[in-house]
């Protein structure tokens, strides 16, 4: 492995392969291929087993790109390591062992959509009004007790605390006893309940720890505490836990992240290695010398310097501004002003903080006949169509997941109305059975003659129950669901760009199947090598055995969990 082309500090932090290593990482320092290089190395020089690294970034994105450098490398051995997100991390880790907390492994994930409509039930099930708490102070309110790992059997509120404090903690334990019964999560709990998992069975905790005896985390000054508690907790057998991050790009306060995490890593782990890389490869000196003056001000803040090799380039220019409207329009004619000095007008890019900020300058530009696009929209897993047919593979896997039924029951349309959804639901109520459940029995009994839509139900339930059973390739599933529910017929009628627009997006996902596929082999996630363990044990069994650790006392953490439960068996229809 040449790591010739690394400068000093670069080469310093990927030779640093033992204990604890904090590397500060300035913005175009290249903490990417340190990361990266770092990981060959120990594969490729020092004999580590993929299978020994877990490599945690904060974007799917980034988890990419790492591994496509990656397998540039040292190739396609770089699949059989962990490279994710945190939450991708705690998937997986509780496809395994869910049911140790009274989930089905096949639990369903919520996203922020689902969260909100669950909340909102919870609020009118307790009779709590809506405009006197606002449901996103509910959710703010829940996201931040998740990711501090505070259940609601634990939860203390303030004795100074106001009373819709207490009629929040109120609806968390409604909300967690909801998603409980439709054998879902929402993305908070995929932390929360990874912590729990590790508590409360230590020989979980204690197989993940001898695996990965090398862990490197990006971006550590973005971590909240529940991910950094999951990242003490899997580094505490070896120590060898790298983080990289700069506590000068810290920006995520808002949503729980945590700076002291990466200012107090010393502290944590006292014997740590630290390496600056302070030389950047993407900025000309000016602008260096600018950002390091403005830096420099800011209070708990770990020292350094960015410099550069490359010239010091055209000097920054600043227009002071009496408002907005004055601001809109000197960017408008500063563009239109260059424009006609012979630059393209996609040459120019417009940043702002906020989206509200767009108005006056989309008005400056129309005012100046300057042509614009806003880049963004709604992101891919966010469209309504590739949320249905998410909603039908969901369902599929797990048969309590009545947000995804409800979503799809009538989607496309197939004339089963509001009024008997609601006649599906009372019989929900009254029996304490999920959706599904509830429609094959509307079905088998003797007044289904009187539920008008009997047919469009049957239709419904024979496809949700033939696509539960299915074998065969995970596209052929995807294809047969996007026909038979009629998603496709019913936009390709519409025949609208929009609905062009939509087909494109679904078309797409089945590109993300096939990546999908591509990038998850048959063979077993926790499966170690067979020549090293000659076939005869199997990580799960390794996690699975509680006889390592006997005595073992459930803690006060279990009122939150719940017994495992029986997956329904579909009724015949």
């Amino acid at each position: 492995m040449d790591l010739s082309s690394l400068n000093d500090n670069q080469y310093k932090a990927v030779q640093t392969t033992e204990g604890p290593l904090l590397v500060l990482a300035g913005a175009g320092s290249g903490k990417t291929r340190v990361l990266t290089y770092r990981i060959a190395h120990l594969i490729k020089n020092c004999g580590v087993a993929p299978w020994e690294i877990l490599a945690i970034t904060f974007t799917n994105k980034a988890a990419e790109e790492m591994r496509q450098r990656l397998e540039t490398l040292i190739g396609p051995v770089a699949r059989r390591m962990w490279v994710s997100t945190f939450h991708s991390m705690c998937v997986r880790i509780l496809r395994n062992d869910a049911h140790r907390l009274g989930f089905s492994d096949n639990f369903s994930i919520c996203d922020a959509d689902d969260s909100k409509k669950l909340i909102k039930e919870c609020m009118n099930d307790l009779e709590i009004n809506p405009a006197r708490i606002p449901v996103n102070s509910v959710l703010n309110f829940i996201s931040k007790a998740k990711n501090e790992l505070k259940i609601p059997s634990t939860y203390a509120i303030d004795k100074n605390a106001s009373t819709n404090d207490s009629l929040m903690l109120k609806i968390y334990e409604a909300y967690q006893e909801k998603l409980h019964a439709q054998q879902s999560m929402d993305f908070d709990d995929l932390l929360l309940y990874t912590y729990l998992l590790f508590k409360q069975f230590p020989e979980v905790l204690s197989a993940y720890r001898e695996r990965f005896v090398y862990i490197l985390v990006d971006e550590y000054q973005d971590t909240n505490h529940a991910q950094y508690v999951l990242v003490k907790m899997l580094g505490s057998a070896y120590q060898n836990v790298m983080v990289v991050g700069d506590d000068d790009q810290s920006i995520y306060s808002w949503r729980g992240a945590d700076i002291r995490n990466i200012l107090e890593f010393e502290r944590d782990y006292p014997q740590a290695n630290v390496v600056k890389l302070e030389e950047n490869y993407r900025s000309v000196g000016n602008i260096l010398a600018a950002a390091n003056a403005v830096i420099k001000n800011n209070f708990n803040r770990k020292a350094k310097t960015l410099f550069t090799s490359a010239e010091s380039g055209e000097k920054i220019h600043v227009y002071v501004a009496s408002d907005e409207r004055d601001e809109g329009r000197w960017i408008a004619g500063e563009t239109e002003k260059r424009h006609t000095a012979g630059l393209a007008y996609n040459d120019f890019a417009v940043f702002y903080r906020t989206n509200a900020q767009s108005r006056i300058l989309e008005d400056m530009m129309i005012r100046a006949g300057i042509p614009y696009r806003i880049v963004g929209g709604t992101k891919f897993f966010e469209r309504a169509e590739i949320k249905d047919i998410m909603a039908y593979l969901s369902l599929a896997v797990n048969p309590y997941d009545d947000m995804s039924a409800h979503r799809v029951i009538n989607t496309p349309r197939r004339g089963i109305g509001d009024s008997s959804v609601k006649e599906i639901d009372a019989l929900c109520a009254k029996e304490r059975i999920p959706f599904i459940q509830a429609c094959h029995i509307i079905l088998e009994s003797h007044d289904s003659a009187r539920f008008k839509p009997k047919t469009a139900l049957e239709r419904f339930v024979s496809l949700m129950d033939e696509v539960s059973q299915m074998s065969g390739s995970l596209r052929t599933i995807v294809e047969f669901v996007l026909e038979q529910s009629g998603m496709l017929d019913a936009y390709e009628r519409e025949g609208t760009e929009d609905a062009k627009s939509r087909i494109e997006n679904l078309n797409e996902f089945l590109g993300v199947v096939d990546e999908y596929v591509l990038s998850h082999t048959d063979e077993e996630i926790f499966a170690a090598p067979e020549a090293e363990f000659e076939g005869d044990t199997r990580f799960e069994d390794l996690m699975a055995n509680e006889a390592l650790n006997p005595g073992f006392e459930e803690k006060a953490d279990a009122e939150i969990l719940f017994r495992p439960i029986q997956t329904p068996e579909p009724a015949q229809t």
